[in-house]
């Protein structure tokens, strides 16, 4: 077994472990409304849920040298964001969003997507996407070194969830017809593959 101090590594092979082994990730494309009113869409694979009572999500947001990312100011600012889950048939052009763009510039101009008015909050969601779920903020920490933080974590809380009708079954989302992707590393992404059943303990 080989072992590794974290503390002796750089930042970057650290991240090359980390998103090597935490595999496969399911991925957020998240929409978010900058002050000026330009609407942001984004994929993170740094997320997954973190409460079903009251239902809320976590996504953490990495930092670029230069700051917050526009999801995370934005969500910070407005307190409102919608998250989707992305399937097989939104993964390229959910890809395309993960350019780099100025502030005022949405990444839906890069796209087909369509914006679809929220239910509850002000940030529209995508059309396309088979779940969205909109979402206002509960919890947003900074994490890293005090005088570096590197990434935002947001803690957003679900108040209204979409499901298309092919998906959703007696309660119950089908996982086949959803078809989601996760994230692995690089540029490597996976479908869900072979399905096996585990009964656990009482």
């Amino acid at each position: 077994m080989l072992s590794i101090d974290p503390a002796k590594n750089t930042a970057t092979e650290n991240y090359k472990l980390m998103i090597g082994s935490v595999i496969p990730r399911p991925i957020a494309f998240v929409t978010s409304l900058a002050s000026d009113g330009t609407l942001n869409a984004a994929p993170f694979s740094y997320f997954n849920i973190a409460s079903s009572k009251p239902p809320m999500i976590s996504i953490a947001v990495l930092r670029k040298e230069t700051g917050q990312k526009d999801t995370a100011r934005n969500i910070v600012g407005l307190k409102e964001f919608v998250v989707h889950i992305v399937d097989e048939g939104i993964i390229a052009q959910v890809n395309e969003t993960a350019a780099s763009l100025p502030p005022d510039q949405s990444e839906m101009e890069l796209t087909n997507f369509s914006a679809i008015e929220s239910t509850k909050i002000l940030v529209p969601g995508i059309k396309e996407a088979k779940i969205r779920m909109e979402c206002i903020l509960e919890h947003h920490l900074i994490l890293g070194d005090e005088d570096a933080p590197s990434s935002d974590l947001i803690i957003g809380r679900v108040v209204q969830f979409h499901f298309d009708k092919e998906i959703y079954e007696n309660g119950k989302i089908n996982q086949t017809s959803l078809a989601a992707v996760s994230r692995l590393a690089g540029h490597n992404y996976a479908k869900i593959g072979e399905v096996f059943e585990i009964i656990r303990p009482k």
